[in-house]
Parts: structure tokens; C-alpha cells; sequence
């Protein structure tokens, strides 16, 4: 992949800074760079100068600089990452927890998914995929892992298994596609699903996939969805980076 590159702010973005008043200047710094993110002087995608320039430039220490930073990482509307810097970002994606698909979850924010399809292969259903599914144990399945960016950031590991119909779901459309936006096209209506949300440690192929720290927290979904007949139609066990991710659940008391 190309290198990003590293974008300059003009010093009119922080020509207003008070020195000596109340206000911290790391807090200061997060809201102007806030307000660049907001009016696309720093476009979603874009890099980030490194924190030891921009110190230099403002005539602050690099603390000041990496704290204001951090502040925005922990919004979501920053995200660093190895070998590449501080990028730009369109900013957390907040999922409720209802009957629909990530692919359809980042268009509807505008941001643009992206899919690489780390393996699709025909497998054969051992007892528990068997059992979630309703299907026989040794039933043909398709066995689908991708890998979900957001504006070319990685948001998600994706691994889902499919029952024998959509065993010719090709690689290219499930590159191109979100996977409910596949099955909508081929008369399939998800009516309900049984889900479940966690977290746990990453694995090494999960924290170089995800581009987050060995052993650090993601969150974790595992759904099974069913049509309007009431089979199920799939089942997958996905993980997230929970810098970039949050689900929202309404409660209501009845």
C-alpha cells in the first residue's frame, strides 16, 4: 500500500492559543485539531505531521502535544497506527444492536468499507456449526473470514459460516459486497438473529490483522441470523478494535 501523505496544518488553526489561561493547552490543541477533522482541513485518510514536528512548530513540549493526541484517539476521530503514523479517521463507529450488516452500518455514517477475503472454502459442518445452523453434521457449508476496513483503516475480522445454498457465493462478490446485501439479492429476509457481545484478548494474526497491540482488548460478536421462515440462513463470530467500534443498545422498561 501506498504511503500516506503527512498533512502540514497551516498555523492559523492554532493562531487563538492561550498560554496563560485556565484552559490546558493539550485541551486547547485536541479541539482545534477536533475542529480541522470537522471542516476536512484534515480530510479523513490523511496523515497526521508526527507530534515532535508539531511541538517544535507550536513552541510546546511533546507531552502537550501527545496528550492533545491522545484525547482524539480515545474519541475515535484519530487512530495510530505501526509503520504508518496518525491517521485521520471518520470517527467511532456506533452500531445498534439490531438486524443489520457492518458493510451497511459504515455507508449509512459515509464512510467507505472496504473487504479483503482472507479465505472462502467449502467445508463440512462439524457438531456445534451443525447445531447453530440446523443442518446435519458433515452438511457441505461455506466457510467465509474477511477482513473490514473503514476508509482504509481495519475495523473488523469478520468469519462467518453459510449453509449449503450459498456455497457458490464467489470471492469477488464477497470482496465487492456486504454478505446481507448479497443474501437481500437472492430473496433471503432476516427476520431475527441470537447474538451475542463480548470481549477478550487479541491473538497475534488478530493484532497484526487489526493493527493493535498483541494480547490487547477487542470486542467480540457472535450472531446467528434467521429468515422469516425461521431457518438460519448464517452464523458468525466477528471481532472489532473498540478504539474504532461500539455497539448501543436501548433499554426500555416495560
Amino acid at each position: 500500500m501506498a504511503q500516506l501523505e503527512e498533512k502540514t496544518l497551516p498555523l492559523s488553526v492554532f493562531v487563538d492559543l492561550d498560554r496563560n489561561g485556565p484552559v490546558p493547552l493539550y485541551y486547547q490543541i485536541s479541539q482545534r485539531l477536533e475542529a480541522a477533522i470537522r471542516d476536512e482541513v484534515l480530510p479523513a485518510g490523511s496523515r497526521l505531521e508526527n507530534e515532535v514536528a508539531l511541538a517544535q512548530r507550536l513552541g510546546l513540549s511533546r507531552p502537550t502535544i501527545r496528550r492533545a493526541i491522545q484525547e482524539l484517539v480515545d474519541k475515535g476521530l484519530l487512530v495510530r497506527r505501526r509503520g504508518i503514523g496518525t491517521q485521520v479517521v471518520h470517527g467511532r463507529v456506533t452500531r445498534n444492536v439490531e438486524l443489520t450488516s457492518l458493510f451497511d452500518d459504515l455507508e449509512r455514517s459515509g464512510q467507505t468499507p472496504k473487504t479483503v477475503v482472507l479465505s472462502s472454502e467449502r467445508a463440512t459442518a462439524d457438531a456445534e456449526t451443525a447445531e447453530v445452523l440446523g443442518v446435519e453434521t458433515g452438511s457441505p457449508v461455506l466457510h467465509i473470514t474477511r477482513l473490514r476496513s473503514a476508509d482504509d483503516v481495519p475495523l473488523a475480522i469478520l468469519d462467518n459460516v453459510l449453509p449449503e445454498e450459498f456455497i457458490d457465493l464467489s470471492i469477488d462478490d464477497l470482496a465487492k459486497y456486504g454478505l446481507y446485501q448479497m443474501l437481500r439479492t437472492r430473496g433471503v429476509t432476516m427476520r431475527v438473529a441470537k447474538q451475542t457481545i463480548g470481549a477478550r484478548a487479541a491473538s497475534q494474526r488478530e493484532s497484526e490483522l487489526l493493527d493493535v497491540d498483541k494480547g490487547g482488548p477487542v470486542l467480540t460478536m457472535s450472531r446467528t441470523a434467521f429468515d422469516n421462515s425461521g431457518k438460519a440462513i448464517e452464523h458468525g463470530r466477528h471481532c472489532y478494535r473498540p478504539d474504532l467500534y461500539s455497539f448501543e443498545i436501548t433499554l426500555v422498561d416495560r
